[in-house]
């Protein structure tokens, strides 16, 4: 999925945000943030839910077996989707970003979580209203309406998304779990080795 607005280092995304314009910290996360039904998030999270409405309707796609993944971003829109759209049977977010914002902009100031905290530090007086906007958008709160099978990975040294948000989604996950735990990784968590697992993963329940 073409995520609205951000492109990347070496081309331009097909897909503009023409939501935003609230005052921001440079990057994503604080686009709208004072305001629920303007948080750039909320554009995001919908864009996942039309793409999956889209996959359905393609006739190469079999509609009853749909799984969504991505890792770090793509790790929380996946968990967004899987608890937004009941129709999904499998998610498998990697490293996931977006869980537990509250607590994680508690431990880090690196970047993308940073661009909250640089926010918080100037806004003082707005500080509240923005967290309110950041808990409907919390991965942790999606996750306890996904009925989903599930299939997490985490890396126990990430400095970008702090293993206990992480955990804080996948805990509350209310469908079938499990998880994969890279001890010594960072947020490259386990690579190709993570995608290895998948595979086994969707081979056993499909087979």
């Amino acid at each position: 999925m073409d995520t609205r607005g951000q492109g990347s280092v070496w081309q331009k995304g097909d897909t503009p945000d023409e939501g935003a314009g609230s005052p921001s910290v440079p990057g994503f996360m604080t686009q709208g943030i004072t305001d629920p039904t303007n948080y750039y998030y909320r554009r995001l999270f919908t864009d996942a839910v039309r793409a999956l409405e889209t996959a359905r309707g393609h006739a190469a796609i079999d509609a009853d077996r749909i799984a969504v993944t991505g890792g770090s971003q793509g790790g929380g829109i996946a968990i967004a989707a899987a608890g937004l759209d009941p129709t999904i049977q499998v998610a498998m977010p990697d490293v996931p970003f977006l869980c537990h914002y509250r607590r994680a902009i508690e431990l880090i100031d690196t970047n993308p979580y940073g661009e909250i905290v640089k926010w918080c530090a100037t806004h003082r007086t707005d500080i509240d209203h923005a967290l309110r906007t950041l808990s409907y958008f919390d991965g942790v709160n999606f996750a306890a309406r996904a009925r989903a099978r599930a299939l997490f990975s985490v890396g126990l040294m990430d400095t970008i998304c702090p293993p206990s948000t992480v955990y804080a989604a996948y805990n509350h996950w209310a469908g079938d779990k499990d998880i994969r735990v890279w001890r010594f990784n960072n947020h490259e968590g386990g690579g190709d080795f993570q995608t290895v697992e998948k595979v086994r993963y969707l081979r056993n329940i499909w087979n």
